[in-house]
């Protein structure tokens, strides 16, 4: 039998310190309400003798069990705390203030409470929180187009507005007067909470408050357990992943890591409706994590993360992928760095939307996967712990594969 402490089901404790990190305000290039405020804390208090990095041009973070090795082979795992944002574009006469939808879809806005986080004009650098709006697009059905009201044509992203339930004379100004300006961001208010299903949460931005939390939770088991003596961890909590990934490729360009792991929300596809003939791989919630297999993934180190996932009976899908993970995995080949990479995550439904909605033992099953591969790694070698040299020679021979018939075993 496995003695991996891996299970479906997740402690109260646990939860709440996912959902603190979910609910920290960290739109893209704001993100160090989660970085600073949230997980921060928790690394001092987890894993007191490591470092944590910090860059200029991003609040982004890397924490570094190793810092005075860096010789040391190193494995970075990446989340990214920046949320999908909508952005103030157009203050009306009416006091309607008009927004942006980003990665939205329009219509998934429509009704939703909202968090408006405006710099004051007359100290820079000082923030206010405005809440108590909500996305708006038509006013009511009555004034919907009839392609609109039939359902035949959706929302465009210039009809959305934030509605703050302004009245009276000069509404234009009274926006104004609050400080709010071209550019301030929106957030969705939802923190998550537990499902009706069994072992299921919902809310929003489990994209990627998720990928943090595992990153952060497998820096403090690593700790607990004594910390990796071969392998440097770094723990690495990006920006910018929204608009580009172009946070984790200033940390894999900064670091140069020998190994890069990619965590990132994946898809339902069993569950995603209107797609059976698309052939999708039917990757589904509550049946372990996902792993990544095309784009940039590296062989070998798949097989390190099934050979793991095996061995602790920890459940895992593969899932394919063309040119692109899609994901921070993507960050070393970005960078310019040669680094062995791979992704992995959890599927979830709704995806970009208020009700996102996962699986508690996907997620515990990525944070013990990675632990179980990082400890594979420091322990192979005799106790040695791997090298970059082992890597660099085990690249699967394709004209080395044993032939097969129908009827083998």
């Amino acid at each position: 039998m496995s003695d991996t402490p891996w299970t479906e089901s997740m402690p109260e404790e646990q939860f709440e310190r996912m959902r603190a990190m979910l609910a920290a305000p960290s739109p893209i290039g704001l993100e160090a309400a989660m970085t600073e405020g949230v997980i921060v804390p928790f690394l001092e208090k987890h894993c007191p003798d490591w470092k944590i990095h910090r860059f200029r041009g991003n609040a982004g973070i890397v924490v570094d069990s190793k810092p005075d090795d860096t010789d040391a082979f190193t494995v970075m795992v990446i989340g990214h705390a920046d949320k999908i944002r909508m952005q103030v574009r157009n203050i009306g006469e009416d006091g309607k203030i008009w927004i942006n939808s980003d990665s939205f879809l329009p219509v998934t806005l429509i009704g939703h409470e909202t968090q408006l986080f405006s710099e004051d004009p007359a100290a820079p650098g000082s923030y206010r929180i405005i809440e108590g709006g909500t996305v708006e697009a038509i006013g009511a059905i009555h004034f919907a187009d009839a392609a609109v009201r039939d359902g035949s044509r959706g929302l465009k992203p210039t009809q959305l507005y934030l509605e703050l339930q302004l009245h009276g004379e000069e509404r234009k100004k009274q926006v104004e007067s609050l400080g709010i300006r071209a550019g301030d961001t929106i957030l969705l208010k939802r923190p998550i909470r537990r499902g009706f299903g069994p072992d299921s949460f919902y809310g929003a931005y489990l994209d990627n408050g998720l990928g943090c939390f595992v990153t952060a939770e497998v820096a403090k088991l690593l700790a607990e357990a004594g910390g990796p003596k071969n392998v440097r961890y770094l723990g690495a909590f990006a920006a910018y992943e929204e608009i580009g990934r172009f946070g984790s490729r200033v940390f894999a360009g900064e670091m140069r890591p020998d190994v890069v792991i990619g965590v990132d929300v994946a898809h339902d596809l069993d569950a995603a409706p209107g797609v059976g003939d698309r052939r999708y791989t039917p990757n589904k919630m509550g049946a372990g994590m996902t792993l990544q297999v095309g784009a940039i993934v590296t062989p070998a180190l798949n097989e390190i993360f099934q050979q793991v996932c095996t061995e602790k009976e920890i459940p895992f899908q593969m899932t394919p992928s063309g040119r692109d993970t899609g994901t921070d995995g993507m960050a070393a080949v970005l960078a310019s760095v040669d680094a062995a990479a791979t992704s992995i995550g959890f599927p979830i439904r709704n995806m970009h939307t208020i009700s996102e909605s996962a699986h508690t033992g996907d997620v515990l099953a990525s944070v013990h996967a990675t632990v179980g591969v990082i400890q594979e790694m420091d322990a192979r070698n005799g106790g040695a712990g791997i090298t970059a040299d082992d890597l660099r020679r085990g690249h699967p021979r394709l004209d080395s594969a044993a032939a097969i018939a129908h009827g083998d075993a």
